[in-house]
């Protein structure tokens, strides 16, 4: 039997203690044919010393600065051999047989870009973990959520996600994507530098006519925040900023005029109520998102120009988007789970 060459690449910047604790799960992996990229990012406590020393079969691709996630795996892609390339956080922890379900069901689907596994929680293994869960979707204003996890909400797992789902996006934290679709596609946007450049990336994999699934008989169990914790006013800014930037990328020209300043007014509610929290660099990023994101309109104009250029449909499947505002149903209406939302 053949067995498709799969690249497992881990992006790395300053999270040793991290490689130290999974890397040795990631290289116990139950599949016949797939090697590991650690690419660092200019780090400078010893990862790339320890992973030399300690694991003899990692290929150790370095950078010579933080290029963030986005360039970090963009320029790492030309480093691997695989069919398929893997984006794996340096903070998850795989099990032995975590890989082979996800590639058998992609070599049976030749439409499929991207799939994710069911990701959950590290430190409580019953429940989903923020980023990814069981997949994820987006609402009418572009608000992204999952299966199993609406804003910071988490939902215990006691299989009630376990069908084979196609969804809108899957995450960063652990996407196997087809490699063969990247010059149709393009690579990740690195001016996003890090956060919602996956959304974006499988928003124009669906314009082009391709599928993003999770296969939840695939388990991964993530830390979560390895580099940037939830807190953290510029990862507040790179959210904020990143989700404007996609919607005008990508959104038909109907849609963009009525939902980007929708958005924009839902940002400057969060951003009152940041202040109303006393968290006041949380309020001053959403500010500063909005203003470099007007700024840079010739830019994201630009892009949006180019991006419509090369994609095969106007919009994506309609069973993918969520019709109502995840924002009034969860904070208005009480609904914390995905199950309640009637999607």
């Amino acid at each position: 039997m053949s067995y498709p060459r799969v690249s497992i690449i881990i992006l790395n910047w300053n999270t040793k203690n991290f490689l130290e604790k999974f890397l040795p799960s990631v290289i116990s992996t139950n599949y016949p044919n797939f090697e590991v990229i650690v690419a660092d990012n200019g780090s400078k406590d010893g990862s790339v010393e320890f992973v030399r020393n300690n694991f003899q079969g990692v290929k150790i691709v370095q950078f010579d600065k933080n290029y963030g996630f986005c360039g970090g795996y963009n320029r790492s892609f030309q480093f691997a051999d695989g069919d398929y390339i893997i984006l794996l956080n340096s903070d998850i922890e795989v099990p032995s047989n975590w890989l082979t379900p996800i590639i058998n069901f992609m070599e049976e689907n030749q439409d499929v870009f991207a799939c994710q596994p069911k990701i959950l929680s590290f430190f409580e293994r019953n429940k989903f973990e923020y980023a990814g869960a069981c997949g994820g979707f987006i609402d009418i204003l572009g608000y992204p959520f999952c299966r199993g996890r609406i804003f910071s909400h988490c939902e215990e797992d006691y299989g009630q996600y376990d069908d084979i789902k196609q969804v809108f996006w899957a995450t960063g934290a652990c996407m196997v994507v087809r490699r063969k679709f990247f010059d149709e596609i393009g690579l990740l946007d690195e001016d996003f530098f890090a956060h919602m450049e996956e959304i974006d990336w499988c928003w124009r994999a669906n314009l082009n006519g391709y599928k993003i699934f999770c296969i939840p008989q695939s388990v991964v169990y993530h830390v979560g925040g390895g580099t940037l914790p939830k807190t953290n006013p510029w990862k507040t800014f790179l959210n904020y900023r990143n989700s404007l930037i996609m919607l005008e990328k990508n959104l038909d020209t109907l849609n963009a005029l009525v939902i980007i300043p929708i958005r924009m007014l839902f940002d400057l509610i969060s951003a009152i109520l940041f202040l109303f929290k006393g968290k006041f660099g949380d309020f001053l990023a959403v500010i500063k998102a909005h203003i470099v994101f007007i700024l840079g309109q010739p830019k994201w104009i630009r892009k949006r120009i180019e991006t419509r250029k090369k994609i095969k449909r106007k919009k994506v499947n309609s069973k993918l988007i969520f019709k109502k505002s995840i924002v009034i149903e969860h904070f208005i209406k009480g609904k914390n789970k995905f199950s309640e939302l009637n999607f």
